[in-house]
């Protein structure tokens, strides 16, 4: 790997977009060096935020933005992928969030989305945007040769 680049995509909110910030996770997770299995764990994540994101976060206004930002750190030889999803919604209190695998949400068709991320991820962090809405903030580090987790 010689030098990565920071990739910064905003769009309205269309489930359209996803195969395209798909194409870019995949991409930039290449150019980082990441592993096939942190390939597919992290493509998995980006999908579920962007789609929180325009579903939950934007209500599904095309007129409302997400931002999704890939940036290899340092941008040099990196050593981790930081994923920023960031959307213009009403927000949340990330500490409210029902525990998915409490016996009473086991069976619910939804709610699992950031707990699977938490499980994808090296580090997640939730909090409101810098203007408004949600930022998931998330990480995934490179495993180089001979590496262990």
């Amino acid at each position: 790997m010689t030098h990565a680049h920071a990739v910064r995509i905003e769009f309205g909110s269309a489930f359209d977009m996803l195969d395209f910030v798909q194409v870019v996770s995949d991409y930039m997770g290449r150019m980082a060096g990441l592993d096939e299995d942190s390939l597919h764990w992290v493509s998995v994540a980006v999908r579920e935020s962007v789609v929180n994101a325009i579903k939950h976060g934007n209500q599904s206004d095309e007129s409302k933005r997400v931002v999704v930002e890939f940036i290899p750190v340092p941008l040099h030889d990196p050593e981790e992928l930081v994923i920023r999803v960031e959307d213009e919604g009403e927000g949340f209190d990330p500490e409210e969030l029902a525990d998915p695998l409490a016996p009473e949400n086991i069976l619910k068709s939804s709610g699992r989305g950031i707990f699977l991320i938490r499980s994808f991820m090296d580090d997640v962090q939730l909090q409101r945007g810098q203007t408004r809405g949600m930022q998931i903030r998330m990480v995934k580090k490179v495993l180089r040769s001979g590496a262990s987790a």
